[in-house]
């Protein structure tokens, strides 16, 4: 058997095989951030694909941790909430397959008229929070862990990456405090270790991990050192593992390369409801001209990821443009990382793993166009596959 497909943990956490499920944004909460059944059924779909466990999409803390185009996004703010969680977990447990809840805060790329970031930055409209305000948020992400584990949840995973309040404070771009939350690496992740300074409190050893960016794109960003130094941190605050990824809102198509999805955006967003649908094909590919679109569109985050692994001894997860078994493999033979995590290959096909084990298929059949990308702000997650739904 494949090292690929051989079981692996990450702290007490048991993987059916070293392929992750990465959080993806399933816009497939009711009204009250509970999950649907429908949400059920696509996590179960994935754990029967073989998938050897999952990561939830984004879940939000609290009611204003929620982007504001996201509105049917998971919430996890009450205790009333935990028995719709169990509900999740107990099913995908009855199908072997381990679960870990991403615990967000948007921040500053919420787009809401209370939106709250390290500092005031150009890269989005935002106040710049109050310690007392950062305090709340530690306080909230930790109430959040304890009602993950309450919830039956393997693990949860804080998300540190993709221009998120977490990672905002990470990034030298974004922070600009000159308090003890800003300067250095020790201050701008020490929201971190108070974070889970205060979870370990409440939950012991429970696993606890963090996605964050390996490097930013954009100037005065994180480069590759100082993602190393990132990931360093975490590990001496007691992190179980890290998933490495890349970008921010402000990067264009650094974190999923590939298509521009600029058609999808023109079909769905309201803003452009009132425009002639025989423009909006050029408009698309005007569009196009004015987003980053950084290379290469395949194993993009693998040499960050590399980098880390060899300076960390926690499992490392990598994630980012990786579609072929070939590459899979090598990652895992030759230790570049210790699990990979997909997304984007999993809309398209739930049992891509299990297709893989089989022989059934060498790579995804993914095309990039990344139409789910846009969709699920406005839809159920979805694979549309480069092509406008006729009803839009």
């Amino acid at each position: 058997m494949m090292k690929l497909f051989s079981a692996n943990k990450i702290a007490n956490i048991a993987f059916k095989n070293h392929i992750i499920r990465s959080a993806t944004a399933e816009n497939m909460a009711d009204d009250f951030g509970r999950p649907n059944k429908e949400l059920i059924k696509k996590y179960e779909l994935l754990a029967k694909g073989n998938i050897g466990g999952i990561i939830t999409g984004n879940i939000a803390i609290t009611q204003s941790a929620k982007p504001m185009k996201e509105p049917h996004i998971l919430v996890l703010d009450s205790d009333d909430k935990i028995p719709y969680f169990q509900a999740l977990t107990q099913h995908i447990h009855s199908l072997n397959t381990p679960i870990i809840a991403q615990l967000t805060h948007c921040g500053g790329q919420g787009e809401r008229d209370d939106a709250i970031a390290p500092s005031k930055v150009s890269d989005y409209k935002a106040r710049e929070m109050s310690e007392e305000e950062i305090f709340q948020v530690i306080d909230d992400f930790a109430q959040a862990i304890l009602r993950a584990k309450k919830s039956g949840f393997d693990g949860v995973q804080l998300h540190c990456s993709h221009g998120f309040l977490l990672s905002a404070f990470f990034s030298p771009r974004t922070n600009k405090r000159k308090d003890q939350w800003g300067g250095d690496t020790i201050n701008r992740t020490r929201i971190a270790l108070h974070i889970i300074q205060k979870a370990r409190d409440l939950v012991g050893d429970f696993p606890i991990l963090a996605k964050i960016n390996g490097y930013e794109t954009l100037k005065g960003g994180i480069d590759l050192k100082e993602g190393v130094r990132v990931a360093k941190k975490l590990k001496e605050y007691g992190f179980d593992g890290i998933e490495v990824s890349n970008g921010m809102l402000k990067a264009g198509m650094a974190t999923v390369r590939g298509n521009v999805p600029s058609e999808i955006l023109l079909a769905l967003d309201p803003k452009f409801a009132k425009i002639p649908r025989f423009l909006k094909p050029f408009l698309a590919r005007v569009v196009k001209f004015f987003i980053p679109q950084p290379k290469p569109t395949q194993n993009f985050n693998l040499s960050s990821a590399k980098m880390i692994k060899d300076h960390i001894k926690i499992p490392v997860i990598v994630v980012g443009g990786i579609t072929d078994l070939k590459d899979m493999q090598e990652i895992i033979d030759n230790n570049m990382a210790d699990f990979i995590s997909l997304a984007r290959p999993l809309i398209i096909e739930p049992n891509f793993v299990k297709k893989l084990q089989e022989g059934r298929a060498e790579r995804s059949r993914c095309i990039q166009c990344n139409f789910c990308v846009i969709g699920s702000l406005y839809e159920p997650l979805k694979c549309y596959y480069g092509k406008i739904p006729k009803d839009l």
